[in-house]
Protein backbone atom coordinates (compact mmCIF):
# COMPACT_ATOMS: atom_id res chain seq x y z
CA UNK A 1 0.00 0.00 0.00
CA UNK A 2 1.07 3.63 -0.51
CA UNK A 3 2.34 5.54 1.96
CA UNK A 4 0.32 8.68 1.69
CA UNK A 5 -2.89 6.08 1.50
CA UNK A 6 -5.05 7.42 4.58
CA UNK A 7 -7.65 4.91 5.37
CA UNK A 8 -10.11 6.76 8.11
CA UNK A 9 -11.63 5.26 11.15
CA UNK A 10 -14.50 6.08 12.56
CA UNK A 11 -13.08 7.21 16.12
CA UNK A 12 -11.12 9.87 13.84
CA UNK A 13 -14.18 11.43 12.13
CA UNK A 14 -14.44 15.00 12.61
CA UNK A 15 -17.90 16.40 11.50
CA UNK A 16 -18.83 20.34 10.27
CA UNK A 17 -21.96 21.97 10.29
CA UNK A 18 -22.59 23.51 6.48
CA UNK A 19 -25.68 25.77 6.35
CA UNK A 20 -26.98 26.15 2.43
CA UNK A 21 -29.66 28.64 1.38
CA UNK A 22 -32.06 27.19 -1.14
CA UNK A 23 -33.80 30.19 -1.99
CA UNK A 24 -33.44 30.55 -5.99
CA UNK A 25 -31.57 27.69 -6.06
CA UNK A 26 -31.78 24.56 -8.34
CA UNK A 27 -33.41 21.41 -6.72
CA UNK A 28 -30.71 19.23 -8.26
CA UNK A 29 -27.67 20.58 -8.56
CA UNK A 30 -28.05 21.19 -4.65
CA UNK A 31 -29.15 17.81 -3.59
CA UNK A 32 -25.98 16.94 -5.33
CA UNK A 33 -23.77 19.33 -3.22
CA UNK A 34 -25.68 18.36 -0.30
CA UNK A 35 -25.24 14.56 -1.26
CA UNK A 36 -21.13 14.71 -1.37
CA UNK A 37 -21.14 16.37 1.96
CA UNK A 38 -23.19 13.85 3.51
CA UNK A 39 -21.08 11.02 2.43
CA UNK A 40 -17.49 13.12 3.36
CA UNK A 41 -16.76 13.12 -0.71
CA UNK A 42 -15.09 16.99 -0.08
CA UNK A 43 -12.41 15.81 2.72
CA UNK A 44 -9.45 14.31 1.73
CA UNK A 45 -10.25 11.60 4.33
CA UNK A 46 -12.95 10.26 2.34
CA UNK A 47 -13.25 6.14 3.03
CA UNK A 48 -16.30 4.68 1.17
CA UNK A 49 -17.07 2.20 3.95
CA UNK A 50 -16.68 5.16 6.94
CA UNK A 51 -19.64 7.73 7.62
CA UNK A 52 -17.19 10.91 7.45
CA UNK A 53 -19.71 13.43 6.04
CA UNK A 54 -20.61 16.87 7.82
CA UNK A 55 -24.29 18.14 8.90
CA UNK A 56 -26.03 20.15 6.27
CA UNK A 57 -28.79 22.83 7.23
CA UNK A 58 -30.87 24.06 4.62
CA UNK A 59 -33.58 26.86 4.80
CA UNK A 60 -35.74 28.81 2.73
CA UNK A 61 -36.74 25.46 1.34
CA UNK A 62 -40.29 26.78 -0.20
CA UNK A 63 -37.89 28.94 -2.23
CA UNK A 64 -36.37 26.22 -4.03
CA UNK A 65 -36.26 26.32 -8.36
CA UNK A 66 -36.51 23.77 -10.71
CA UNK A 67 -35.76 23.78 -14.64
CA UNK A 68 -38.16 23.05 -17.66
CA UNK A 69 -41.35 21.83 -17.18
CA UNK A 70 -40.82 19.39 -14.27
CA UNK A 71 -43.03 21.41 -12.23
CA UNK A 72 -46.27 19.53 -14.12
CA UNK A 73 -44.42 16.50 -15.73
CA UNK A 74 -42.16 15.41 -12.58
CA UNK A 75 -43.88 12.67 -10.61
CA UNK A 76 -43.50 10.91 -7.22
CA UNK A 77 -44.96 7.49 -6.87
CA UNK A 78 -46.15 5.51 -3.43
CA UNK A 79 -47.65 2.11 -3.61
CA UNK A 80 -49.79 1.26 -0.55
CA UNK A 81 -49.24 -3.02 -1.28
CA UNK A 82 -53.31 -3.14 -2.16
CA UNK A 83 -54.04 -4.05 -5.44
CA UNK A 84 -54.77 -0.34 -6.60
CA UNK A 85 -52.96 1.32 -4.24
CA UNK A 86 -50.67 3.57 -6.64
CA UNK A 87 -51.02 7.17 -5.56
CA UNK A 88 -48.83 9.75 -7.82
CA UNK A 89 -47.90 13.39 -6.70
CA UNK A 90 -46.74 16.16 -9.21
CA UNK A 91 -43.64 17.91 -8.05
CA UNK A 92 -46.30 21.42 -7.93
CA UNK A 93 -48.34 19.22 -4.97
CA UNK A 94 -44.85 17.80 -2.91
CA UNK A 95 -43.80 21.85 -2.65
CA UNK A 96 -46.90 23.34 -1.87
CA UNK A 97 -47.53 21.19 0.76
CA UNK A 98 -43.90 19.62 2.45
CA UNK A 99 -41.23 21.58 -0.10
CA UNK A 100 -38.67 19.80 2.44
CA UNK A 101 -39.67 16.55 1.31
CA UNK A 102 -38.72 16.85 -2.13
CA UNK A 103 -35.06 17.63 -1.22
CA UNK A 104 -35.00 15.04 0.98
CA UNK A 105 -36.43 12.60 -1.73
CA UNK A 106 -33.85 13.71 -4.36
CA UNK A 107 -30.84 13.40 -1.47
CA UNK A 108 -31.87 10.36 -0.64
CA UNK A 109 -31.76 8.52 -3.86
CA UNK A 110 -28.20 10.35 -4.60
CA UNK A 111 -26.65 8.64 -0.92
CA UNK A 112 -25.79 4.29 -0.84
CA UNK A 113 -29.34 2.12 -1.19
CA UNK A 114 -27.62 0.55 2.41
CA UNK A 115 -27.08 1.32 6.38
CA UNK A 116 -24.59 3.75 5.60
CA UNK A 117 -26.89 5.63 3.37
CA UNK A 118 -29.85 5.66 5.76
CA UNK A 119 -26.88 6.78 8.65
CA UNK A 120 -25.76 9.67 6.31
CA UNK A 121 -29.60 10.96 5.51
CA UNK A 122 -29.94 11.44 9.28
CA UNK A 123 -27.84 14.43 9.22
CA UNK A 124 -29.73 16.44 6.78
CA UNK A 125 -31.84 19.38 8.25
CA UNK A 126 -34.59 21.07 5.91
CA UNK A 127 -36.65 24.02 7.08
CA UNK A 128 -39.14 25.71 5.24
CA UNK A 129 -38.40 29.10 6.49
CA UNK A 130 -35.03 31.14 6.87
CA UNK A 131 -34.72 30.51 10.30
CA UNK A 132 -33.19 27.23 11.80
CA UNK A 133 -32.56 25.87 15.29
CA UNK A 134 -29.34 24.99 14.76
CA UNK A 135 -27.38 28.45 15.47
CA UNK A 136 -25.36 26.87 18.35
CA UNK A 137 -23.77 24.39 16.08
CA UNK A 138 -21.92 27.67 14.07
CA UNK A 139 -22.43 26.28 10.72
CA UNK A 140 -20.00 27.97 7.73
CA UNK A 141 -22.65 29.43 5.32
CA UNK A 142 -21.76 27.92 1.56
CA UNK A 143 -22.90 29.31 -1.28
CA UNK A 144 -23.40 27.35 -4.41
Amino acid sequence: MNKYTVMQRKEDVIRDWYHYDAEGKILGRLAAEIAKKLMGKNKVTYTPHIDGGDFVIVTNMEKIAVTGKKLTDKMYYNHSGFPGGLRERRLEEVLAKKPEEALMLAVKRMLPNNKLGREQLTRLRVFVGAEHTHAAQKPETVEL
